[in-house]
């Protein structure tokens, strides 16, 4: 009778970050995320020359030789400076992407869930029309259609991912609306937005911050898909997607052109899919209370 109306929901996982430590995919996970991110933001302090400075005698260059570490391209540009900058643009361009497609879902399929009727069918036959498109294809049409640019591969990315985000909330603001706490807030006069912005909302999130961290690794292996087709980063901004397009010339020659970025992405979206699921054992109380049990 004494617990408070708010008992379902995020108050019952304050340990969640010790939990995210014990878990150990989801603590590597974290680390990749953190080295990637501490990399992209630091990018123009640690980076020892400029991603577009161009060393002519020094073209081609393999790794570990005596001024570049892992080694230069074919205009004589450090690959290890262009993959610290190629980070800041590939994390920039998915978590503005991801932000932006996670907030407009989010809101959208709690809104279709808790207003139900016409609201609800019209909305997520919508988000099914853009779900019927493969992502990929849908992110190529966007791309070229507005063309190439930071931005543009912003907009198409966010395209992609806002059905998925809206079939997220959506099935966590059905399940909960329906719950007692809910009900009892309703009984003593809370208004829809108080319900939804007080009590739905932060107990709905959890679903929503895992697929977040599992969008950010689709959403950069997007980014660079766009960018290795001509369709994102414009050069001589570097990419790791661009940087891949423009080693296909000089494999034979110089195949350390494309493994780096190749490895720099495969890290990267390996980091976030460990912290993704990581994210989802420490989140979810349902998995925490089997383990124990």
């Amino acid at each position: 009778m004494g617990l408070p109306i708010r008992e379902y929901g995020m108050s019952n996982k304050r340990h969640w970050f010790n939990r995210l430590l014990r878990h150990r995919s989801g603590t590597m996970g974290m680390i990749i995320v953190i080295v990637y991110a501490l990399i992209a933001v630091f990018a123009w302090v640690v980076a020892p020359y400029s991603p577009i400075e161009q060393h002519v005698k020094d073209r081609l260059q393999p790794p570990w030789s005596e001024n570049y570490v892992l080694g230069t391209d074919e205009f004589g540009r450090d690959i290890l400076s262009r993959l610290m900058h190629g980070a800041t643009n590939s994390l920039r361009v998915a978590v503005t992407a991801v932000v932006v497609a996670g907030a407009i879902g989010t809101i959208t399929g709690t809104v279709s869930a808790y207003v139900g009727g016409i609201t609800d069918m019209v909305l997520m036959r919508g988000m099914d029309l853009i779900f019927a498109f493969p992502a990929i294809l849908l992110a190529l049409f966007v791309s070229a259609a507005l063309g190439p640019g930071l931005f543009n591969t912003v907009i198409a990315i966010s395209i992609v991912y806002l059905p998925i985000f809206a079939r997220v909330a959506r099935g966590s603001v059905l399940s909960i609306k329906e719950m007692d706490f809910v009900e009892a807030s309703r009984c003593l006069g809370a208004t829809p937005w108080r319900l939804i912005l007080a009590h739905i909302l932060p107990n709905a999130l959890a679903p929503s911050i895992v697929q977040v961290s599992l969008a950010l690794s689709w959403a950069m292996l997007t980014e660079a898909s766009l960018s290795f087709l001509g369709l994102g980063t414009e050069p001589p901004a570097p990419s790791w997607g661009l940087m891949l397009s423009e080693s296909r010339k000089m494999m034979e020659l110089a195949p350390w052109m494309a493994i780096a970025p190749g490895v720099a992405i495969m890290f990267g979206v390996l980091g976030f899919n460990l912290l993704g699921d990581g994210l989802r054992d420490a989140l979810d109380p349902r998995l925490q209370f089997a383990k124990e049990k």
